[in-house]
């Protein structure tokens, strides 16, 4: 006779999985930057992404509770699937990208002087054509035109994202 496998206990099931969860979680507010990395390591099996206090805080915090309740159920991970494509305007099969609301339309000619040389790109749907060339980003573009690392918006005049797409 086999058994079926059980679900992680919910949170409020069971209060000795609920004192251990708190514990671990009161405890990353103690810890250094550098026990979080390891703390992360241990959790993810690879090297944290950054040395942001508060990043890996909630990150790790979140992987604790996720390996001890659960993560989220497939219906739900669909759902959010099926909602992120729905705000981007793709159907289920492609993956939305992140959109960034200071990128013109296709077909925007950006021109900006710089050192007596006028640079003109042509914003496209999927990148930046320059001088023949194609560009994913703005900021490779303003690379290429100054060999110096610029924000590519912040280069071009196109200024800060804006919030809530005012």
């Amino acid at each position: 006779m086999t058994s079926v496998p059980s679900s992680p206990p919910k949170p409020g099931e069971n209060p000795a999985t609920d004192q251990t969860v708190l514990s671990r979680l009161a405890a990353l507010k103690t810890m250094s930057v550098n026990e979080l990395k390891g703390e992360w390591e241990r959790l993810f099996a690879t090297g944290a992404p950054n040395n942001s206090r508060s990043y890996l805080e909630i990150r790790i915090a979140y992987r604790i509770q996720e390996l001890t309740h659960g993560g989220l159920s497939r219906k739900s991970r669909q759902m959010l699937k099926a909602l992120s494509a729905e705000m981007h305007g793709k159907g289920l099969g492609g993956t939305p990208k992140m959109l960034d609301d200071r990128k013109p339309i296709p077909g925007t000619r950006l021109i900006r002087e710089w050192q007596g040389v006028t640079h003109v790109v042509t914003v496209q749907p999927d990148g930046f054509d320059y001088d023949g060339q194609r560009y994913k980003s703005l900021s490779k573009v303003a690379n290429t035109i100054t060999g110096k690392h610029w924000n590519g918006f912040a280069f071009f005049g196109l200024g800060r994202a804006r919030k809530g797409g005012a």
